[in-house]
């Protein structure tokens, strides 16, 4: 029987070789900041329910949304929301065939960062 010889090979890349770039995290974001906005509405739809069921039960869920963390989830939804659009509107230009290049989508990607944060931080202003 043959004796097989082990190949050496290279390890593959890991984070410290890697250096993340906003095209990945601007992606990244896109996907976590979907998902954290189920998570939200699910609350919002607790709450509302809550308050369709009983006072004692609207009292609880209340309290919840109301608290620091409740606010808190809230205030970071509001930012989800604002970088969920501006990252729509990127893709959708990028469907477009426009900005491909990697300086474009590099500056899209901070201008969704910078313009959710913008948004936000406006939005509440007027709220």
């Amino acid at each position: 029987m043959a004796e097989t010889k082990q190949v050496e090979r290279p390890l593959s890349p890991h984070l410290q070789i890697y250096r993340p770039q906003v095209t990945s995290i601007s992606s990244i974001l896109t996907r976590i900041t979907g998902n954290a906005l189920v998570v939200a509405a699910v609350m919002i739809v607790w709450w509302l329910l809550a308050a369709s069921t009983s006072d004692a039960y609207f009292d609880l869920a209340n309290a919840v949304v109301m608290s620091w963390f409740g606010k808190l989830v809230l205030v970071l939804s509001l930012w989800a929301v604002w970088y969920h659009y501006l990252a729509g509107l990127r893709h959708f230009y990028f469907d477009a065939g426009k900005g491909l290049d990697i300086p474009t989508a590099e500056r899209l990607g901070w201008a969704c960062i910078i313009g959710s944060v913008v948004l936000t931080g406006l939005t509440l202003l007027l709220i």
